[in-house]
């Protein structure tokens, strides 16, 4: 091994290393509050639509409603079913994971765009609004054809939330989409995964802005980024430990006997956060009334169960994905799928990060401090 002595201080994971400016986003040191542009996102939650926080990531300032029917007239032109989409989709296996089918569906899209690379702002909206659009229905097809079920149309009328619940569970009475509450809940979850500064994916997708690629491209990386349990796939595993827990009583004793044998519980903890993921008591709250009107009272309890335990034993806190997975189970989301909702509401982020790249860009490559063998000479293979 190099006995060299390392030139700098390497930081595994780029812990605590400023990689760039950014005005989308930030968590403010002293309220501890995540913000976009400037707004905490527990005002945005009580206040404004998905859509109204999709626009104010994009464009730095809340819309007018003027500019707001203007943006949402553009983005829902793009609800159109495309054939070679759908049939795409339909090829695919059942059993592969449904975030391969949201990379997979993002490939596709861009192989229907002219423009090879990104040329402008423009473009990058005009492909943002296209996910938006077209994303929620490759997400719906995709679990409607595993349940051997049609597929239901996008509305434009309807906004990005209600629309997509419709698509997934239609709209009888008894669908999601047809309870205003629910689909409000839902939206707050949206608006609170819709962004997050330099995390692991929306990094991913700067990145690969900065070789000048196209947004396809780094969308397509950020779904890979998103699709690891570490990160985006945290929430499915979150509900995945409740599902097998399953007694709220057991909670306890699960929690302590997963810490015992170092075993990492999904859910809790945040490298950003030091007192709590601001995040947490909107979606919390939404959780709590989605169980009360969906016979929910046992994945309370255990939520409640298995924070205390993680409380009492080492202090560490939820974050967003611990309520945001039950509360997607109530809703009737199917586990695997939990993810792509992600995907759909950080599309909002991405763009936003992939505009800032693109209009201030630098290459993104870092050094790395080798620790390998010192230059050698190759020996022969009958000397071997």
């Amino acid at each position: 091994m190099s006995t060299t002595t390392p030139a700098s201080e390497v930081r595994k994971g780029l812990y605590g290393v400023i990689a760039d400016y950014t005005s989308v986003s930030k968590v403010m040191p002293e309220t501890n509050s995540l913000t976009y542009r400037g707004y905490a996102v527990q005002d945005l939650v009580e206040n404004c639509s998905f859509e109204e926080v999709f626009y104010l990531l994009w464009n730095g300032e809340l819309p007018t409603q003027d500019q707001l029917t203007k943006f949402n007239k553009r983005g829902r032109s793009y609800r159109k079913l495309d054939p070679g989409l759908i049939s795409l989709i339909h090829s695919l296996p059942t059993d592969c994971h449904p975030m391969d089918v949201m990379r997979t569906a993002v490939s596709y899209m861009g192989t229907k765009d002219p423009e090879h690379f990104t040329p402008d702002k423009e473009h990058i909206t005009h492909v943002g609004h296209n996910l938006l659009a077209q994303l929620p229905m490759a997400m719906a097809m995709d679990i409607r054809r595993r349940q051997g079920k049609d597929i239901v149309a996008p509305d434009p009328n309807k906004g990005v939330a209600e629309n997509l619940l419709s698509m997934v569970f239609g709209n009888e009475e008894d669908s999601p989409a047809s309870n205003p509450e629910d689909v409000r809940d839902f939206e707050k979850s949206l608006i609170l995964y819709a962004e997050h500064s330099f995390n692991a994916s929306t990094f991913t997708s700067r990145v690969i802005t900065s070789t000048r690629s196209d947004v396809y491209s780094a969308i397509t990386g950020a779904i890979g980024a998103l699709k690891g349990p570490l990160h985006g796939g945290a929430n499915e595993f979150v509900m995945h430990t409740m599902l097998e827990i399953d007694d709220p009583n057991q909670a306890e004793a699960w929690v302590n006997d997963a810490l015992d044998n170092k075993k990492l519980i999904m859910g809790f903890g945040h490298r950003v956060y030091k007192k709590g993921d601001s995040r947490v008591p909107s979606m919390e709250r939404s959780f709590r009334a989605l169980a009360e009107r969906h016979d929910g009272a046992k994945w309370v309890a255990m939520y409640e169960n298995m924070q205390g335990a993680m409380d009492a034993r080492n202090g560490i806190q939820p974050n967003l994905d611990f309520p945001a997975g039950p509360a997607y189970y109530l809703l009737g989301f199917p586990v695997d799928f939990f993810t792509p909702l992600f995907v759909i509401a950080r599309v909002a982020g991405w763009t936003a990060h992939i505009v800032e790249q693109y209009e201030n860009n630098s290459l993104i490559r870092p050094l790395s401090e080798y620790n390998g063998p010192e230059q050698r000479h190759v020996v022969p293979m009958d000397q071997r």
